[in-house]
Order: structure tokens, then sequence, then C-alpha cells
């Protein structure tokens, strides 16, 4: 399994996204740039410049016409996934930690930070409104006074919001009122990253607290449990397996403190139904802050805090590998 080496950001990587063909990866990092892949070949396609901070989050919609970035610099911009000319720029009055397409590609919502004084909110914008956009006036603005928001991903039917806080809980916000549909915490520390499952029936988080759990996604029922000895950065649900990749590592500034082996960079293989680690695949010099699968299940990525992606293509045997209980 000899991984593609993506060598396009200059800082540690912050997310990366698959667009649903999975022809295409976006990534975005702490320098400004947002990235996009071929992912058959690790080629470059094109970059969107714009941003003047840090980028904490990017997605596509389902036909991969416009990408939407997250940064620092208090925007969330919308792009055409083509030219990579920018079409919007949503000002905010604080860093924009997650964004995210409903499946209609219609709807985005992001969440910004509690930061300067200013607390955290969830902003829904209708795309198809351009009023909305010009004016910078979300249809809704959902308030998190408690805490603040780290991870968002849409749930089915685009009926609602599935957020992670700092504080562990997890909770459904209503893209039509706004309210809290359901609230649980299993984790006990901050979420650092929610991912659907490909029908959106199941998400994956990916926690401090050293574990990643897997829900259903309209009753947030805890489904299993899957434990390491590090904190998890991120964390995905293969599409065609029954196995989810973590990735995680120790915290960035702890890191030269101890010696590379020590450094535990692996991605890490668990089997989704036992809860059975299987396989890990080591390559990067810092810890692993997002891992994605590809839509066909025939490969995955993960992004560093190196400021590299790796493009892993799985070898046959894994596609017959049994685990033995």
């Amino acid at each position: 399994m000899k991984p593609i080496l993506l060598q396009g950001h200059e800082r540690s990587i912050t997310q990366i996204k698959y667009n649903r063909e999975g022809d295409l990866i976006f990534s975005v990092a702490k320098d400004t740039v947002a990235n996009v892949w071929y992912s058959v070949n690790g080629e470059r396609l094109g970059t969107y410049n714009g941003h003047t901070g840090a980028l904490w989050c990017v997605d596509c919609d389902w036909d991969t016409k416009n990408v939407l970035t997250g940064s620092a610099d208090n925007s969330c911009r919308l792009w055409d996934c083509e030219t990579g000319k920018q079409l919007a720029m949503l000002n905010t009055s604080s860093a924009v930690r997650t964004c995210g397409f409903d499946f209609s590609g219609n709807i985005i919502m992001f969440s910004t930070d509690k930061q300067m004084g200013y607390q955290c909110f969830l902003n829904y914008f209708d795309l198809r409104d351009p009023q909305q956009i010009e004016d910078n006036q979300p249809y809704l603005t959902v308030p998190c006074p408690e805490s603040k928001i780290t991870s968002a991903v849409w749930g089915p039917l685009g009926e609602f919001v599935i957020a992670g806080h700092e504080n562990g809980e997890i909770n459904q916000f209503s893209a039509k009122s706004g309210e809290v549909l359901k609230k649980v915490k299993e984790h006990n520390k901050q979420i650092n990253d929610i991912q659907t499952s490909v029908d959106l029936t199941m998400v994956i988080t990916a926690s401090k607290d050293c574990s990643s759990k897997l829900f259903d996604s309209t009753t947030l029922d805890h489904i299993k449990s899957f434990k390491t000895e590090r904190p998890v950065n991120s964390a995905a649900i293969s599409p065609i397996m029954d196995h989810v990749v973590m990735g995680g590592g120790q915290e960035a500034m702890d890191v030269t403190t101890t010696s590379t082996r020590i450094g535990k960079f692996e991605a890490r293989f668990f089997h989704a139904a036992y809860e059975e680690e299987f396989g890990r695949v080591k390559g990067h010099f810092g810890p692993i802050n997002c891992v994605a699968f590809h839509p066909d299940g025939k490969s995955y990525s993960s992004g560093s805090e190196d400021g590299y992606t790796r493009i892993h293509h799985f070898d046959p045997q894994y596609f017959d590998f049994e685990l033995e209980v």
C-alpha cells in the first residue's frame, strides 16, 4: 500500500473532504489556501485563493458545483468549484469553525467560535435567496451559549445539523426552527470531529477523551465505542466494509518532547462490529488531524500536522480480510 503524497500546504492540514463521486479531494490548512486534487493520482487541480487567515473547514455540494470554506479571518466563502472564482463571502464576528452543504446543496450551515467577547453561533443560509447573502443575514441563527461547537455535519434529509461541542455533548439543531431536537453526552471531553456514513444513517465522533463512538444519526443512540490510549482527532466510516479508521496522536505542542516512535502518528483501523483494532498505517511525521474514506471504499486519505496529505489505495488483501473473533 504505497501512499501518494500531496504537498500543497505549508502548515498543518485542518480538514480533507472527498466530493460525492470521489474523483476530487479538497484540503484546507492553516496557511490560508484551499487546494483541490485528483484523488486517483494526487495531481493538484487548483487552489481557491482569497482567505487571509487559517482555514478550519471545507465542504463540497453533492454535484461538485460549489465549495464552501470557513476561516479564522472571520469569513465563510462560497467558491465555484470548477473555476476557483469566489461567489460569495459571508462575514462573521469570530472564526468560522465548521461549515457544510445540506444534501440539496441549497442550504449551508456554519458555526462560529466563541472568542473576543462573541459567543458561538450556528448560522443557516439559503443560497437560493441572494438577498440573504447580500445583507449577510442568515435566515436562522442559533446561539450556543453553554459550550462552543467544535464540529458539525448535516443529518439525513437536511432536516437538522448534528453538532459536537467542546464539553463532549452532541446536539441536533433543527434547520427550520433552530431548536435542539436531541441531546446526548457520551464523551467527557471535547469532540474533535464528526463524520457521517455514506447513507447518512450513522455518525462517528472523535474525541479528546481517547475514544471514538458510533451513533444513529436520527435517534442519537450510541451504537459502538472504539477506545485508544491517545486523543482521537478524526474518524471515518468505510462505505463498503464494517471498518472505521481513526487518526490522532498527542497534542501538537507535545510532539517534540517524545521520540517519533512513541508519537504514534498512525492511522488505526477498527472493526465496526467487534470494536477490535486490526491494523495500523504509519507514515506521517505529526499527529493526524483528519481522515476520510473514498466514497467507493477502495482508498482513504489522511491529513496531518506535518502539512502533508496522504492517499492510500488499499491492497487486494484488504478486501478479503476477515477478522477472526
